[in-house]
């Protein structure tokens, strides 16, 4: 039906591109573009002895180059662009798919270099232009954001009046053997948990230091995890979207060697966004670490364990109060056995499909840019198991909160 175009060939686009072959009855070709051709060109040559799919062209551009972007879509001509690569680049895209007539997914918000703050306000500024240009932007269609906030709009259609208390709830129970590695590009990974959390109450945002609030939460086939609060920048969009809710926070699990090690890396001084001269040469501290820290994307091979993401909610339905759990456990060894990539970035890839189909095929329709709760929950949750990520809902579960 459509050609699209994939941004970014780390773990996420590796399973976009993969999860894209999979339905060509859908994705008739698509290209891989980044900044590194060669990365793109594994991924393909991967795709066509895997799963016999060569209808696949590579292309090296900078993300940041609005100019040598828009004429590499210009020249391909695609339905949309999926944009995997990093969040700094969301606005340059943006600009791009506009100047080429094109629309638009991504799965993680702005975040300016300079500063270690994420929000939207950045991208819905862009509302009036694709609406005026006939375009859909889809912002954070991966997992959190994205199904997560999906799984808050299925609550709120089939089994709530009003949603009062949303707790998100990411388990990573994996293994992968090493030290010290984040799931997914480790200055973004850094920068985002180090911040102060913040979660909603009462009708205002409540600031507190970064792991301050601790509980163990049990997940299912996992058990019990230290969890802690931090923000997220889903809850940003949902709170917008949901008024009702009272109280919206954001949980994830951290073992204690990996805040041993968060710890040593903040206190001397390697966690830094500022530049600092090393031998006369200007670096940034997180961007020298990310280059020996390993590759999130080869960690697939031997990670073994579980992820278990979803949504914990309380609220009315008929007057009485309710409780509701949604969720997905994710395999990393399936993972990998299905993409050559971990757990993390196939819960990331496979939501950016998904939503790309829904535009593909008018399920998902609307001129402007959108966050994925304001779509129909319901066309994306009926293939979402069938892609991969099988979910699970209990209502009048035990929500521990």
């Amino acid at each position: 039906m459509s050609r699209v175009m994939i941004i970014g060939a780390g773990g996420v686009g590796r399973v976009v591109a993969y999860k894209c072959a999979e339905y060509p009855e859908v994705f008739t070709e698509f290209m891989i573009a980044s900044r590194t051709q060669s990365k793109c060109d594994e991924i393909a040559a991967d795709i066509k002895s895997d799963l016999g799919y060569d209808k696949i062209t590579t292309a090296a551009v900078d993300a940041e180059d609005v100019p040598a972007l828009t004429k590499l879509i210009k020249d391909y001509d695609p339905f949309m662009v999926i944009h995997v690569a990093l969040p700094y680049q969301d606005l340059t895209i943006m600009d791009a798919c506009l100047e080429a007539g094109v629309h638009y997914l991504d799965t993680a918000n702005y975040e300016p270099k300079e500063e270690a703050k994420f929000e939207y306000s950045h991208q819905w500024a862009y509302q009036e232009k694709f609406k005026l240009a006939g375009l859909t932007a889809i912002l954070g269609c991966g997992f959190d954001p994205g199904v997560t906030s999906i799984f808050t709009a299925r609550a709120a259609t089939h089994f709530f009046d009003e949603i009062h208390y949303l707790d998100i709830v990411d388990a990573n129970a994996g293994d992968h053997g090493k030290a010290f590695a984040t799931n997914f590009n480790p200055e973004i990974n850094i920068r985002e948990i180090t911040q102060p959390g913040k979660y909603w109450e009462n009708g205002k945002w409540v600031e507190i230091p970064a792991f301050s609030i601790r509980k163990d939460l049990t997940y299912p086939d996992i058990g019990p995890k230290e969890s802690y609060v931090l923000y997220h920048e889903e809850l940003e969009s949902l709170v917008k979207h949901f008024p009702t809710l009272k109280r919206a926070r954001f949980w994830m699990t951290f073992g204690d060697e990996y805040l041993t090690h968060l710890r040593v890396i903040q206190n001397i001084g390697m966690a830094g966004i500022e530049p600092v001269m090393h031998k006369g040469v200007e670096i940034i501290p997180l961007e020298f670490l990310k280059t020996v820290l390993p590759d999130p994307g080869g960690l697939g091979e031997g990670y073994s364990g579980q992820t278990s993401i979803g949504c914990r909610i309380r609220g009315i339905k008929d007057g009485q109060e309710r409780t509701y759990y949604i969720w997905n456990n994710c395999s990393h060894e399936r993972a990998y056995r299905e993409t050559r990539a971990q757990g993390v970035s196939y819960t990331t890839g496979v939501p950016a499909m998904t939503g790309a189909m829904m535009l593909i095929q008018g399920k998902w329709d609307g001129t402007g840019v959108y966050n994925v709760e304001q779509f129909n929950p319901d066309p994306f949750l009926e293939v979402l198991g069938k892609h991969g990520l099988e979910w699970h809902e209990e209502v009048g579960a035990d929500l521990e909160l």
